[in-house]
């Protein structure tokens, strides 16, 4: 099997559960407001919206497995469910399983709607505009916020950062940038000498061949 075969996989299926969350939340609100309901079977549209979100959640697992089992970053149990656990884009990482732990509580008090007070299903369901945010802040800077570099041939991004700035460094490892170099007394700023770092990103895991 070719070694990148799971790293579409996690990716492709993190779009795809975006996408349908996307779908569901915009169906939901259709069902809400009861703008389709003289044109289309109100049970049909619930079937459909809870359909979306249950194939959500079936692409949101198919997206935990393909993180478990790709080998470009390691992901174990922590980093897959514990928030600021993983070493590679905490930040964004984060946001995803914030969003997962939102789509579960969405999805299982759905399922026990008719068991539950009705103001606690509603109070959950509300929940389901914070899981959208969260989802698309993860997918955004984890797949699509480097689009327009690796559209134009970059590979690898580069930031100069003048020491100690605890509040820089934190921001770019945050978005997956990692220490790559450190020259010291080689930046003046506010009438002394500093220490400069260097962080890197790789953009694509696979290296182009050169032209």
């Amino acid at each position: 099997m070719n070694s990148q075969v799971w790293w579409f996989v996690a990716r492709s299926s993190g779009i795809i559960a975006w996408a349908l969350l996307t779908l569901s939340v915009c169906w939901g609100l259709l069902l809400s407001t009861r703008l389709l309901a003289r044109r289309v079977s109100p049970a049909w549209l619930l079937d459909l919206h809870r359909h979306l979100s249950g194939l959500a959640v079936v692409f949101t697992g198919v997206h935990l497995v393909g993180l478990v089992a790709d080998s470009y970053v390691t992901f174990g149990w922590a980093e897959l469910f514990i928030p600021m656990a993983s070493s590679w884009k905490p930040g964004a990482v984060a946001f995803g399983i914030v969003a997962f732990y939102l789509l579960l509580a969405v999805e299982i008090t759905s399922l026990a709607m008719r068991r539950l007070p009705r103001s606690l299903w509603r109070w959950v369901h509300r929940s389901s505009f914070a899981l959208f945010g969260f989802m698309g802040v993860a997918v955004w800077a984890i797949q699509m916020a480097w689009i327009p570099f690796w559209a134009a041939g970059v590979v690898n991004a580069y930031a100069g950062i003048t020491l100690p700035n605890v509040a820089s460094v934190a921001l770019h490892e945050s978005l997956g940038f990692s220490k790559v170099g450190h020259y010291p007394h080689v930046g003046f700023k506010h009438g002394a000498w500093h220490d400069v770092g260097w962080w890197g990103l790789r953009l694509v895991d696979v290296l182009p061949m050169p032209p």
